[in-house]
């Protein structure tokens, strides 16, 4: 058994719920709300399942979409799901432990993705494909629960380092939606209600709670270290370092796009060159 209580003691889950809309409003709350309502993401009459992968990320998001509900500013309904997509089973048992210590009331369903993934990969490296079959995953149970909405803890940081990751390894220029409708399971929408919530106020957060989160928990790829997100990351530190504002001017950018000043872009009909319209 895990001693989750080696290196401090957990909180209150009252204490844990007061310290969202207080201790972390500024830096968390306000902005959630913030997204909630800039974007659209939550609507009366919504059902939305909050994908529970039992890391740092999933849990905030949890607590917030809770509180969300708890201060009647919509009518809608929660479902929280997690896929056990191969996981160890020391850290299944930390996500069912999180998830009762934080009063979240998870539906975990089996799966075999991590192995399926693996065999799928071609260049050793499978982390896209198990993303990709994670989403389907969740997207199929959120439909098989009836909810309209499929709500992810992607957070700023996750939404900036896909800019540059998509411009400097994929050399074209697309960002991580606040909202996006499903091309494979009608009637669903996926949600990113911590679109403008930073990493680093969700990591004090959570130390705060006593709990200790899920990493990536994956067992295929364990033993492999670096990879692109994590090159990204270490770059928007060294642009900050020249300019605090780097990263909201990253996000801003994918906002203040001059069609005037490009040299091309693609849509549904394919790609077009500023040739022709010049």
């Amino acid at each position: 058994m895990i001693d989750y209580m080696e290196e401090k003691e957990i909180k209150n889950i009252k204490d844990i719920e007061r310290s969202i809309i207080k201790t972390y409003r500024r830096d968390i709350f306000k902005k959630f709300i913030k997204a909630i309502k800039e974007y659209k993401l939550v609507e009366d009459g919504d059902k939305i399942a909050v994908a529970i992968s039992g890391g740092k990320d999933s849990l905030t998001l949890a607590k917030l979409m809770q509180e969300l509900k708890r201060h009647r500013q919509m009518d809608f309904s929660l479902e929280f799901i997690a896929m056990n997509p191969g996981y160890a089973k020391e850290n299944l048992d930390s996500l069912k432990f999180n998830c009762e210590k934080l009063g979240i009331p998870v539906k975990i369903h089996d799966s075999d993705v991590f192995s399926v993934a693996e065999k799928l990969s071609k260049e050793g490296s499978p982390c896209y494909m198990c993303a990709r079959m994670r989403r389907g995953n969740l997207y199929a149970k959120a439909k098989e629960l009836g909810c309209n909405k499929l709500a992810l803890g992607h957070h700023f940081n996750d939404v900036i380092e896909t800019i540059l990751l998509n411009i400097v390894f994929a050399g074209d220029f697309k960002t991580m939606m606040p909202k996006l409708k499903s091309k494979n399971f009608e009637g669903l929408e996926l949600i990113r209600p911590m679109y403008l919530v930073e990493e680093e106020a969700i990591i004090r957060f959570m130390n705060s709670t006593g709990l200790k989160a899920l990493d990536c928990a994956c067992t295929v790829t364990k033993k492999r270290s670096g990879n692109k997100r994590y090159y990204v990351k270490k770059l928007v530190d060294l642009l900050k370092e020249e300019n605090p504002n780097a990263d909201i001017n990253i996000l801003r950018s994918s906002e203040n796009v001059n069609m005037g000043q490009i040299l091309g872009f693609k849509d549904g009909e394919g790609k077009h060159s500023f040739l022709d319209f010049y």
